[in-house]
């Protein structure tokens, strides 16, 4: 047979159909390359779009809350203005002015209380100096101090002397213009506020302070008319709704401790600041809105933020690109499969087409020299014929399970004489090989099957058991009874399987990395129709190492045999 095939004439012989060559085949991977491309660029501009809008929503966010804050700061500013006026013109200015006018009638060195100085005041300055603790008078550089009205201790006397003589020194230098000021503060246990006007020598040097002081407390209500006494926001923005649903007040003296805090505090999110000058006192106001507002304040309302549906939709979307790629890779290695499969098919039906079509013309033209070449040629012929047509039914086969058409016709069949029909079947390619099939078979055993399916699992796995295996090996075909399942195994003596691909044997078109590159002809189908063909009767195979150390492969079907008397296995050789 080796002599014939070095002898073949039709070496160019093309058996198989030019659509299994399709021109678009070498296209594949190019076209693929440029869908992945093209998903990742979907991917990427996705992104991109993700991050436009998570950008935009942020932006358009960050402007809502600028307004909000922009809001509370008006507010502040108005609250400030308020206070300043409030404590300015009901408080600081009718008081001063009574003061003045004593000392412009000829009483500079005299000093009365505001008591005294109320019986001579109009009805804004009574309302003033009713406010007043008492009146002072502190001469600089000594800081000698000299006060009228109610008593002050020595810690208060102190803290008046000091505070004026450090704004003298600290202010009043800087500012040459200013001759009057507020200073609110007192010792720990006194919380008080100054009104003062400062004269000076004929050289412009500080020369005496003359002014009032107060208890804040009774100053009080200057500061809850400035919060309370009409809206901090315009009406025609908040609709009318009182301040306290609009948002929070506190104001603070010069060393952060409240004097006014209003009664319900919103968290900081839209806070707004103001201060007056240290002229006033240098108090400080802050305003924080109620996050609720800002559907009244701000058109559409504060915007929510889009980014976790955003980002959802991204991981969505790269998901959905990952599995495409995924698939677009399996299809990649599956188009590689079918790119052997064909080469691989090719080869496999040139080759014996090639020995019938040589010994058959070796035939016809009457060139053999004896009976016993003329019986060779057609032995070979036989054996040829044979193996193309094991090819053929397994590729018919492969097709009509490709196309989901692919049925049975299973009825209860004893498996004993289906298998010695087999195998007789498969003598002629066996005896190329110089192979023993021998088979332990137990008679009785019945199972639910198709005959022809059942012929062409075994003739698969005998075919595959010889092209692995050794010249001259014996192959063993065992039937047995496994706890409601039979059991028939294929053992060779091979090389084996490896554990780790014992699995993946059974998929199409896959066949072991050794023996890709080697001069062992395989499509890649036949064990993968033993998988399809037992799945369909209701079984399972698997593959094992082989007692002799080779392979074995297992196909394990339901058991239908009925009650019976037990009976001996029955061992046969077919020698070939």
């Amino acid at each position: 047979m080796k002599e014939g095939r070095r002898a073949a004439p039709a070496a160019s012989f093309n058996p198989m159909p030019p659509s299994l060559f399709s021109p678009d085949a070498g296209k594949t991977r190019p076209r693929g390359v440029l869908v992945a491309g093209l998903l990742v660029a979907t991917l990427g501009i996705t992104s991109l779009l993700a991050y436009q809008a998570v950008v935009e929503v942020t932006s358009h966010r960050a402007t809502a809350e600028r307004v909000l804050r922009d809001y509370s700061a008006f507010a502040a500013n108005r609250v400030a203005i308020r206070t300043s006026n409030e404590l300015v013109y009901f408080v600081y200015r009718p008081a001063l002015t009574a003061l003045d006018q004593l000392r412009t009638e000829g009483h500079r060195r005299r000093l009365l209380s505001p008591a005294q100085l109320a019986q001579g005041s109009d009805s804004a300055g009574k309302a003033a100096l009713g406010k007043m603790a008492f009146a002072f008078d502190v001469s600089f550089p000594g800081r000698a101090l000299v006060t009228r009205g109610a008593p002050a201790d020595t810690a208060v006397q102190r803290w008046v002397t000091d505070t004026l003589a450090s704004y003298v020194q600290a202010v009043h230098r800087l500012h040459f213009d200013w001759s009057d000021a507020v200073i609110v503060g007192g010792p720990s246990y006194r919380r008080m506020i100054l009104f003062y006007k400062l004269e000076r020598d004929p050289k412009g040097a500080p020369r005496e302070a003359v002014g009032f002081a107060a208890d804040l407390s009774t100053l009080m209500p200057f500061f809850v008319d400035a919060v309370e006494n009409g809206p901090l926001i315009p009406a025609t923005l908040t609709g009318g709704v009182p301040y306290d649903s609009i948002g929070s007040v506190t104001i603070q003296d010069a060393l952060g401790r409240d004097i006014y805090r209003s009664s319900t505090a919103y968290p900081p999110l839209f806070t707004g600041r103001d201060s007056l000058t240290t002229m006033m006192g240098r108090l400080h106001f802050q305003v924080t809105l109620r996050p609720d507002m800002a559907s009244k304040l701000v058109i559409g309302g504060l915007p929510r933020t889009r980014l976790p549906v955003i980002t959802g939709l991204l991981l969505i979307t790269a998901v959905l690109v990952g599995g495409i790629l995924y698939q677009l890779r399996r299809e990649y290695a599956l188009a590689g499969l079918r790119s052997d499969f064909v080469a691989s098919v090719s080869h496999e039906l040139r080759t014996p087409l090639a020995q019938i079509r040589m010994f058959s013309e070796t035939l016809r033209l009457g060139r053999v020299r004896s009976q016993e070449e003329r019986s060779r040629s057609l032995v070979i012929i036989d054996q040829e014929a044979r193996r193309l047509t094991h090819l053929v039914e397994n590729l018919l086969y492969f097709s009509r399970s490709e196309r989901q058409g692919a049925r049975i016709d299973a009825a209860p069949e004893h498996i004993a004489p289906l298998i010695r029909s087999a195998v007789e079947k498969f003598e002629p390619l066996a005896a190329a090989r110089r192979v023993t099939v021998r088979t332990v078979l137990d008679e009785r055993l019945v199972a639910v099957v198709d005959p022809g399916a059942l012929h062409q699992m075994l003739l698969n796995l005998l075919d595959n058991a010889v092209k692995y295996g050794p010249d001259g090996q014996t192959v063993t075909i065992t039937l047995e009874g496994w706890g409601g399942y039979l059991r028939l195994k294929v053992d060779d003596l091979g090389p084996g399987v490896p554990v780790e691909a014992r699995d993946r044997v059974w998929d199409r078109f896959w066949r072991l990395h050794r023996d890709r590159g080697s001069s062992v002809a395989g499509t890649g189908i036949g064990l993968a129709v033993v998988k399809e063909l037992a799945t369909m009767h209701r079984g399972r195979v698997w593959c094992d190492e082989a007692e002799a150390g080779g392979a074995r492969f297992v196909i394990e079907l339901p058991d239908a045999t009925p009650p019976a008397p037990a009976v001996q296995p029955q061992t046969a050789e077919v020698l070939t």
